[in-house]
């Protein structure tokens, strides 16, 4: 005991009071983090019963993850635990969705039974910031519109307005669809044929052609010719010569038509829009194949015949 009757222990009975080992606790008094009352007169460390409390206090914070500079900040009045606390949840909160997205890219990996080059290259794009993903769909974007004026107003702004983002906690579906996505749009050969597609639609457009035309001609393909097929109608049926008439009018050069719909671009496009939606975390909406491979066929039954 000290002077004033307090009870004073050695480093093997505060062990043994707090049930941590002698060799962590003679650390952390090493470090600052637990200074002695005293020292007995053979030069052993003595601690007093507030030790205790104070070792309680470290060893929670320690188990919490904060470091020993963490902690001896709060031990010596320099912070307060609300304060350390605050900002160590902030980089918890990166450290999780640093631990989500490697679970998801190792998850991708696995399913897809990559190449170490291949994972390299997913983990890379996993990891990209939100304003990274943003720039890489903006470069996109300002490619495929550079220098085009006539174009459906409404195909510019669905494209240019694409959010995509990874959630904090991206399942390996959405990480695999933003690879997908994030090769897609870098590619040369994607950015092409999306880009003659918009050339199609700005030569298609007459100076009095309303906004929203081009998507207002998807969605009357799809109502016509999904009506036809529910009727059996094949697209070489005669019947058929009906529904293109409605749909294409009598002077569209059809030939242009399907020399377009052949291109790929209508794919292109239904798969870029796909997987925005599955990185978004939103239900893909349908591409409508079948019916753009009716209306095809449909036609060149047609051209074939000419």
């Amino acid at each position: 005991m000290i002077d004033d009757g307090t009870e004073l222990l050695t480093i093997g009975q505060l062990a043994r009071r707090t049930g941590l080992s002698v060799r962590t606790i003679r650390y952390w008094s090493d470090e600052g983090a637990l200074t002695p009352v005293t020292r007995s007169a053979g030069g052993y460390r003595l601690y007093d019963t507030a030790s205790v409390a104070r070792l309680e206090l470290v060893r929670t914070l320690r188990e919490l993850g904060l470091s020993l500079a963490d902690v001896r900040r709060v031990l010596h009045g320099e912070t307060t635990v609300a304060q350390v606390a605050a900002t160590h949840v902030t980089a918890l909160d990166a450290q999780i969705r640093s631990l989500r997205i490697t679970r998801a890219v190792l998850s991708t990996v696995a399913l897809r039974g990559s190449t170490a080059e291949e994972m390299t290259l997913m983990n890379k794009l996993a990891r990209l910031s939100a304003a990274e993903r943003r720039r890489i769909i903006d470069d996109f974007v300002t490619e495929v519109f550079s220098g085009l004026e006539n174009v459906d107003p409404a195909i510019r702004e669905r494209m240019s307005h694409r959010e995509v983002d990874l959630p904090d906690d991206p399942t390996p579906a959405q990480v695999d669809a933003w690879v997908e996505l994030a090769e897609l749009v870098q590619d040369p050969g994607f950015r092409a044929r999306i880009r003659e597609m918009v050339e199609f639609n700005a030569r298609d457009r007459g100076p009095n052609t309303p906004s929203g035309a081009s998507v207002w001609f998807a969605r009357r393909l799809v109502e016509l010719v999904g009506a036809a097929r529910q009727q059996g109608i094949a697209p070489e049926d005669p019947a058929a010569d009906a529904v293109l008439d409605e749909l294409l009018g009598p002077d569209t050069d059809r030939a242009a038509v399907l020399q377009r719909m052949e291109s790929g671009t209508q794919a292109d496009a239904a798969r870029y829009r796909e997987l925005v939606a599955i990185v978004s975390g939103r239900e893909p909406k349908s591409a409508h194949r079948e019916e753009f491979a009716w209306t095809m066929a449909a036609l060149r039954a047609r051209l074939d015949g000419c």
